[in-house]
């Protein structure tokens, strides 16, 4: 942790809406006039996107399992370095994960590669000067044995839909936009059950704040919704781990319709969760900020 370079992590789980985070904090950081260093989790993947397909077939024939959530299939001694030397220096090395063709096609005209759509970028040093460091991806709490990347953070946000929430929006963004049949979705969640259960979800026992999308219509049975709950059929549950010095009162006035569950747990309508991360978030931001200047 470290008050000179400060760490940011936003975690959450394939589909579950960390984007919308992510959204909050550029805003932010463009009202702030803040210079993030941007950390892609995709970029700590131990394999690429063919030895993936190897690796699960390799475990497979072992009879275990391997998934992105778990330990096997990534480098989380290398983002808790990642995150301490950025801490400690202001510096540190980055890749990038190279998601689709035009992702590909970005890169090698910056770099001047020739890589494909599911390979990594070069690690490169990252040399400028920033304000942050600002990661957003599934393991920024992550715990595994002696490794503790949520130890390096000075901010850690959870992103957390309720699980059957979490598995339509998963459904829903693989067919649509990677063309996976419903079998094999199913078959992957199962895949992650285990790392889900021991990678992932822990880590939301370790956030600052968590923001957790809550849906107000039938999720009973994910593999069969039609549709994705709007963001007007649910609640957002914001829980503080330590909610002193938190003006409650203001967010309360600012959000119509919101409500305390508990002493440290706020919630509002879903149709506002942009607004409410943009107004929990600011003055932490602020306050991480101010304390920079004064480290």
């Amino acid at each position: 942790m470290s008050k000179k370079h400060p760490v940011i992590a936003v975690t959450g789980s394939s589909g579950a809406g960390t984007t919308t985070v992510k959204n909050a904090f550029e805003h932010i950081f463009f009202r702030e006039q803040i210079n993030p260093l941007i950390i892609e989790g995709d970029s700590y993947h131990r394999y690429d996107r063919q030895a993936m397909k190897k690796a699960i077939e390799d475990y497979a024939a072992k009879g275990k399992q391997i998934s992105h959530f778990g330990p096997e299939a990534n480098h989380f001694d290398t983002l808790a370095d990642t995150f301490k030397t950025y801490g400690d220096t202001g510096r540190c090395k980055r890749r990038y994960y190279l998601h689709s063709p035009e992702e590909a096609a970005e890169h090698n005209a910056r770099l001047g590669t020739s890589l494909n759509a599911g390979q990594f970028t070069p690690w490169e040093d990252i040399t400028e000067d920033t304000d942050l460091l600002f990661y957003e991806g599934l393991h920024g709490g992550a715990v595994d044995g002696s490794v503790d990347v949520a130890a390096q953070t000075d901010l850690l946000v959870g992103v957390v839909p309720i699980v059957n929430l979490e598995w339509i929006q998963k459904i829903h963004r693989d067919n649509a936009q990677r063309g996976y049949s419903a079998e094999a979705i199913v078959d992957t969640i199962l895949r992650r059950m285990d790392d889900y259960v021991h990678y992932i979800t822990p880590q939301f026992s370790r956030t600052d704040i968590n923001f957790q999308r809550v849906p107000t219509v039938d999720t009973s049975n994910p593999f069969i919704a039609r549709d994705i709950p709007t963001p007007d059929e649910s609640f957002v549950v914001i829980r503080y781990r330590d909610p002193t010095g938190v003006d409650f009162p203001f967010l309360l006035n600012m959000l119509k319709d919101s409500f305390m569950s508990r002493r440290n747990t706020l919630v509002v309508p879903g149709g506002k969760m942009g607004f409410a991360m943009e107004l929990v978030l600011n003055p932490i931001i602020h306050r991480l900020i101010e304390a920079k200047k004064t480290g």
